[in-house]
C-alpha cells in the first residue's frame, strides 16, 4: 500500500526578502527620478533660457551683418530718352534725338571696405562674449535659486526632525503636571513651541513653491512645472587666492574680453573716419542708340566726391570716434575695478563662511545639544523648569539653519566667483 508523501513547508523568508528589495529598489527608483540635481537645471537653463535664446538669434544676425559691410554699394542703371524739340517724336530725323542706357558704380576709396568688414566681425564677437557672460549669469542665477531651494528644504528637514525633541519636552512636562511637580504653564508653553515650529514649517513650504516658480522661469519651463526636492550638495572646492582669482578674471572674464573687443571697433572707426577725408569713386558707362544716318554713341564717365566741409564734417568724425575709443577704455578699467571688487566681496564671504561653518558644525551644535540632553534629562528627574530646555532647543535650532546658511551662502558665492572670472564649465557647454 503506497503512502503519501510528506509535505515540506516551504520558508517564506526568502519571498519576503525579495519582495521588500523589490519595493525599496522602486520606491528608491521613484526617489531618484523626482530627485531636483544642480547639473540637470543647469542644462535646461542653458538650452531653453529666454535670455540666452534672444542673444543667440543676435549673434546670428550680427553674422549676417559681416558679408554684407563688405559689399560694394549698389550699382546703379539708368535708362532715359533725349528729344530734340517740343513738338514732334524726332527720333531717327534729328542728331539730338537719342534712346540712353548707362550704369554705374561706386567704389570707396581704397581700405573702407576691409575696415567696415573687420568693425562687423568685431561686432559679432562683442555679441559673443555677451552671450557667454549671460549664460555666466544664467548658471549663477540657478545656482542660487537651487541653494535657495536646498536651504528651505534643509531647515523645514531640521524643524521635523527637532519636533521631536518637542514632543519629548512635551511629555515631560505633562508627566510632571501629572505627579503635581510642575504648574500647567510648562505644558502649554511646550505646546506653544510645537506650533510655533508648524508655523515655520508652512512658511517654508509658502517659500518653496515660490522658489520654484522662479526656477521654473530661469530655466524656460511651463511656471506650475513641479519639481522634486534637491538631492545630497556637496561642498564645492575653492582653493584660489583672491589674487589668483582677480587674475583669471582678467584674462578669462567674457565681460572684459567683451570691452577689448569694443576697444578695438573704436580704434578702427577711427581709422574709418580717417579715410573719410579721401573721396569715392563713380564710374558711369552709358549707351546711345541713334537711327538713321546718325551714328550711336558711348560715353564713359567717372564722379568724385569733394570733402569740402572737412572741418565741420570729417574731422569732427574723427574727433568723436577717437572720444568713443577713450570711452571705451576708460570703461574697461571701471569694469576691472567692479569685477575687482566683486571677487573680493565673495571671496571674503566665502573664508567667513567656512570660518562660521567650523564653529557651528565643530562647537556651538555639538555642544548646544549636549547641553539641551542635559537640561532635559535634569528636567524630567524634576529639576530646572521647560522655559531654559525650550531655549536651548531653540538656540540649537537655530545654530542648525544658521551652519546650512552659511553653506549655502557659501556656494552661491563661489558661483558669482566663478562667473565673474569666466571659468565655470558648464558655460561652455553647447558653444
Amino acid at each position: 500500500m503506497l503512502t503519501p508523501k510528506k509535505q515540506t513547508k516551504r520558508n517564506p523568508l526568502p519571498y519576503l526578502r525579495f519582495v521588500c528589495l523589490f519595493i525599496f529598489s522602486l520606491i528608491a527608483t521613484v526617489a531618484s527620478a523626482d530627485e531636483l540635481k544642480l547639473q540637470e537645471l543647469i542644462n535646461e537653463a542653458l538650452s531653453k533660457n529666454p535670455e540666452i535664446l534672444a542673444y543667440q538669434s543676435k549673434l546670428a544676425g550680427a553674422g549676417f551683418r559681416i558679408p554684407q559691410a563688405g559689399s560694394l554699394p549698389d550699382p546703379m542703371l539708368s535708362f532715359g530718352y533725349q528729344n530734340e524739340g517740343f513738338k514732334r517724336y524726332t527720333y531717327g530725323y534729328e542728331q539730338g534725338a537719342q534712346w540712353m542706357l548707362s550704369a554705374s558704380q561706386t567704389y570707396p576709396y581704397p581700405g573702407k571696405i576691409p575696415l567696415k568688414s573687420e568693425i562687423a566681425a568685431k561686432d559679432r564677437e562683442v555679441i559673443e562674449r555677451g552671450l557667454k557672460a549671460v549664460r555666466l549669469k544664467t548658471i549663477v542665477r540657478v545656482k542660487e535659486l537651487f541653494s535657495d531651494i536646498f536651504l528651505a528644504y534643509k531647515n523645514l528637514d531640521i524643524i521635523k526632525d527637532r519636533a521631536a525633541l518637542i514632543s519629548r519636552i512635551e511629555d515631560a512636562a505633562l508627566a510632571r503636571y501629572s505627579a503635581g511637580a510642575s504648574e500647567v504653564q510648562d505644558v502649554v508653553m511646550a505646546q506653544t513651541e510645537k506650533y510655533m515650529l508648524l508655523e515655520r514649517e508652512e512658511m517654508l513650504k509658502q517659500k518653496i513653491n515660490a522658489l520654484e516658480g522662479m526656477i521654473n522661469t530661469v530655466s524656460g519651463r511651463d511656471i506650475n512645472s513641479p519639481l522634486g526636492k534637491p538631492g545630497e550638495y556637496h561642498a564645492s572646492q575653492y582653493s584660489k587666492t583672491l589674487d589668483e582669482m582677480i587674475k583669471t578674471a582678467y584674462s578669462n572674464s567674457p565681460e572684459i574680453k567683451s570691452r577689448e573687443s569694443s576697444i578695438s571697433i573704436s580704434e578702427k572707426k577711427v581709422e574709418l573716419a580717417k579715410k573719410d577725408f579721401y573721396p569715392d569713386f563713380t564710374l558711369n558707362a552709358g549707351y546711345a542708340t541713334r537711327r538713321g544716318v546718325f551714328k550711336d554713341m558711348w560715353n564713359l564717365t567717372t564722379t568724385i566726391n569733394i570733402p569740402l566741409y572737412h572741418e565741420t564734417k570729417q574731422k569732427q568724425a574723427v574727433n568723436e570716434a577717437e572720444a568713443a575709443a577713450r570711452e571705451s577704455r576708460y570703461e574697461l578699467e571701471t569694469l576691472k575695478f567692479m569685477l575687482s571688487s566683486a571677487i573680493r566681496e565673495n571671496h571674503a564671504m566665502i573664508v567667513s563662511a567656512e570660518k562660521l561653518m567650523e564653529l557651528y558644525k565643530k562647537g556651538l551644535i555639538p555642544k548646544t545639544y549636549q547641553d539641551f540632553e542635559l537640561a532635559l534629562a535634569g528636567y524630567v528627574s524634576g529639576k530646572g523648569d521647560a522655559y531654559s530646555i525650550i531655549g536651548r532647543l531653540k538656540a540649537l535650532i537655530d545654530y542648525e539653519v544658521l551652519y546650512w546658511n552659511q553653506f549655502t551662502e557659501r556656494e552661491k558665492a563661489i558661483a558669482r566667483v566663478e562667473a565673474v572670472s569666466g571659468i565655470s564649465d558648464s558655460a561652455l557647454k553647447g558653444n
